[in-house]
C-alpha cells in the first residue's frame, strides 16, 4: 500500500528490454538508502514495482508485459524524472489516500494553466474509469495523491499547490502527455459489493 505522498524524484539511468519485460535502473538519494532491501515495493510514477537490485544511491526494478501495456513505463528514457514512494508502514500516518500502485489506465493531459501560485490540470481519463471519479474525491496521478476539483464533461481537473509542483514531476509534463491513473479503490470495492446484491 502507498499514500501518494511522493518521497523523492528519481532519475532513470537505464532501460533495458528483456524479451517482453523492461529492466529499469533508477538513481535516488532518498529511496536507495541503507533501509532498502531486495523485494521491497516501490511506487515508480504510481506503479508498484519490486526492487531486484540496489546499491547506495541506485536501485533496479523490472516491469512485465502487462504493466507496460497499462502504464507509461514503456515511454521512459534515460534522464526521465519519476515520482518515487516506498510502501507505507502500518505505523505511518495516512497523509494522502489508500493506493495500491495498481494503475487502472493511462489518462491524457488536456490543458494546464497557472492560477497564481497553483497550476490547474484538465485530465481526460479512459471513459470506463469516469464512474469512479467524483468531485472532491481522491485520485492518483503518476503516484501523487490529488483531490478532484470538478468534473467537466469527460474530463476532471486537479490543482497543484507550490509544494506539489516542487516535489513531484507532474508540473514538468506538457499538454498531450500520458499519465498513470489509479482511481480510489473504495469506489471499486463498493461497486463490486453492490453487483452481488443486484444479481
Amino acid at each position: 500500500m502507498f499514500t501518494g505522498l511522493v518521497e523523492d524524484l528519481g532519475r532513470i539511468e537505464r532501460c533495458d528490454r528483456r524479451s517482453d519485460a523492461l529492466v529499469i535502473a533508477i538513481a535516488s538519494d532518498v529511496i536507495a538508502d541503507a533501509d532498502l532491501k531486495l523485494g521491497d515495493s516501490i511506487a515508480v510514477d504510481g506503479v508498484c514495482l519490486t526492487v531486484t537490485e540496489f546499491s547506495l544511491g541506485h536501485f533496479q526494478v523490472l516491469a512485465g508485459a502487462e504493466t507496460l501495456s497499462k502504464t507509461t513505463l514503456g515511454e521512459f528514457r534515460i534522464n526521465t524524472v519519476v515520482n518515487l514512494e516506498r510502501a507505507m508502514r502500518v505505523s505511518d500516518r495516512l497523509g494522502g489516500h489508500i493506493m495500491q500502485g495498481h494503475v487502472d489506465g493511462m489518462a491524457t493531459i488536456q490543458s494546464r494553466r497557472d492560477l497564481g501560485a497553483n497550476i490547474e490540470f484538465i485530465i481526460e481519463p479512459p471513459r470506463e474509469l469516469l464512474r469512479y471519479i467524483i468531485a472532491k474525491g481522491s485520485i492518483s496521478i503518476d503516484g501523487i495523491s490529488l483531490t478532484v476539483n470538478r468534473l467537466e464533461g469527460y474530463c476532471f481537473s486537479v490543482a497543484l499547490i507550490p509544494h506539489t509542483v516542487e516535489k513531484t514531476s507532474l508540473a514538468k509534463k506538457s499538454v498531450g502527455r500520458k499519465v498513470n491513473l489509479e482511481v480510489d479503490i473504495i469506489g471499486k470495492y463498493v461497486e463490486s459489493l453492490i453487483q452481488g446484491y443486484k444479481s
